[in-house]
């Protein structure tokens, strides 16, 4: 019989891939991210740009050293790049004169 605190199997459930039982996993996560940053480069930009960092950072897990999934080191660079041109684009709007595109 268990008592309080000693049970029969050290490790009853698995805590899953980012170690917690709520929220998505990283790897949806990048996968969330690519689609974001690949959508941002058509519509919405500025929104869709930093929503795909945030993403692509989550799904590293929050750190830079160690092993990255690939879907997640795409969706930071896209998102990066979406974000700085969603930006030059409305300065570019917001100047006087023709704009940039």
């Amino acid at each position: 019989m268990a008592g309080f605190g000693h049970t029969s199997r050290r490790h009853p459930r698995s805590r899953g891939r980012t170690g917690s039982r709520s929220g998505p996993d990283r790897a949806t996560l990048g996968i969330i991210g690519v689609i974001c940053a690949v959508a941002g480069f058509f519509v919405l930009g500025i929104v869709l740009g930093p929503v795909a960092v945030v993403c692509g950072w989550l799904a590293m897990g929050r750190s830079w050293n160690g092993a990255r999934p690939l879907p997640a080191l795409v969706a930071l660079v896209l998102g990066a790049i979406d974000t700085v041109l969603a930006i030059v684009a409305l300065a570019g709007t917001a100047s006087p004169g023709y704009g940039v595109f």
